[in-house]
């Protein structure tokens, strides 16, 4: 079978060569923290921009075919998956994500969506045996088809409801027969636009109702894997029900399902609810809910979700810190759910761009562990708090003060002083002496 793209395959060459078509940073073998960067970052293929994204936006469309020279919609699917083998293998990544909708055609009803999928599904499986590929976890689309208009597991409609019910199923036999890692459940239609037509309570008690099923049935089916909730505060329900990881974990401890399900944390999404993505990241580990990620950037001068491939340098050295404090990845991964700007539409394209985000991650990485290594930030953070050590403060933390008795404590006191700097320019200049040393 002949080659898609002409291109070969993507080695590490070191920062200081030229050559667009090479790693300068990404060499998966190297050691850090203890582990191979491969091992580190997880790095996994988004099969829904990557194979399946020709470039629409909300004011033009696509101008990337990837259809991959096929007519029949069966055949471009077909075609779909030589085409994301090939870029995995010649990029080196080591894991895929997917959509049910990404890997074949929903067709007229159903049954046939399910008939079409129990076609490709097996040629999938092949070429993961054969490029030695997993899958980092799966997802059902429910939000694409004008049937979600108001929602899938949050939908007035009962049919609706059971509709999306029965993808959720059939996307979870397919994550369980891939071996996938995880399985993702964002809620792309899951809110609403006014309350006038909204019953809030009974579309939140029926998303919970929804999780609940779908965890009992994959771990019934031998699901040993993760779930995740992906948040998103806005985009395209104007009051997303998983609008921040904040939100998401007061939801899963409503409902009890808390023990159940981590998050999948988006940069972009992040930054479309007012928040950094180390924010949100930081979040999800002292919560517990720390589990996976989608790796992108978002414009600062654009108010939507514009899924731009990594390269802020800062971001991902700020992401990887919170991974690394979490002890890294157990099921998740850096999955990048990310696309060509629509002006970037060759096929080396692609591969640029994937360079790029690896690179900037596997930069982030070393220069997060030597953050670490150096210490002074954590010292400082320590020595901040130090006075929770002994004393009133270690009263407070260890749960013996009274409100009489740190009443008592604070009358004793002539004066209380505001004595220490937060000194955040300091820190900001040590995490730059570190990013540049040597330059």
């Amino acid at each position: 079978m002949s080659e898609i793209f002409n291109v070969g395959k993507i080695k590490y060459e070191g920062p200081k060569s030229k050559n667009p078509l090479s790693f300068k940073h990404y060499d998966a073998d190297m050691v850090i923290g203890g582990k191979t960067m491969r091992e580190q970052l997880r790095f996994a293929m988004s099969y829904w921009h990557t194979i399946c994204g020709e470039g629409t936006d909300m004011f033009g469309i696509g101008t990337i075919d990837k259809s991959f020279g096929e007519k029949d919609a069966m055949k471009i699917a077909e075609k779909k998956v030589q085409a994301a083998f090939e870029i995995m293998d010649k990029l080196g990544i080591d894991y895929f994500c997917f959509h049910d909708k990404d890997i074949a055609p929903e067709g007229d009803s159903l049954s046939e969506f399910h008939a079409n999928l129990d076609k490709i599904v097996p040629i999938i499986k092949e070429n993961m045996k054969k490029y030695n590929k997993k899958l980092l976890w799966g997802t059902a689309n429910l939000f694409n088809n004008p049937r979600y208009v108001h929602g899938a597991g949050t939908s007035p409609y009962a049919d609706v409801y059971a509709y999306a019910a029965a993808q959720v199923k059939k996307a979870l036999d397919i994550t369980i027969e891939l071996g996938g890692e995880g399985y993702v459940f964002w809620g792309g239609r899951e809110g609403y636009e006014t309350l006038l037509n909204t019953d809030m309570g009974l579309e939140l008690d029926n998303m919970a109702r929804l999780l609940k099923m779908s965890v009992k049935y994959a771990r019934e089916h031998g699901f040993k894997g993760d779930f995740y909730i992906e948040p998103k505060p806005k985009e395209p329900t104007k009051h997303q029900y998983d609008f921040d990881t904040a939100t998401v974990v007061a939801f899963l401890r409503k409902y009890g399902l808390e023990k159940d399900f981590k998050m999948n944390i988006e940069a972009n999404h992040a930054t479309l609810a007012g928040h950094t993505f180390e924010h949100e990241l930081c979040t999800a580990r002292i919560n517990g809910v720390f589990g996976s990620i989608d790796a992108n950037q978002g414009d600062y001068l654009l108010g939507w979700d514009t899924d731009q491939f990594p390269t802020d340098v800062y971001n991902a050295t700020y992401c990887m810190l919170e991974v690394l404090r979490a002890g890294g990845f157990t099921n998740g991964g850096l999955n990048f759910d990310s696309k060509p700007r629509r002006g970037s539409m060759t096929d080396e394209d692609i591969f640029l761009s994937y360079i790029s985000g690896m690179d900037a991650f596997a930069l982030g990485l070393k220069i997060a562990n030597k953050i670490i290594e150096d210490g002074r930030i954590d010292e400082f953070v320590a020595q901040r708090y130090s006075s929770y050590n002994s004393g009133i403060g270690a009263d407070i933390v260890n749960g013996k003060a009274t409100l009489e008795s740190l009443s008592e404590y604070a009358l004793s006191l002539n004066k209380v002083e505001l004595k220490k700097s937060g000194r955040q320019e300091y820190l900001e200049s040590v995490i730059n002496s570190i990013m540049f040393e040597g330059i």
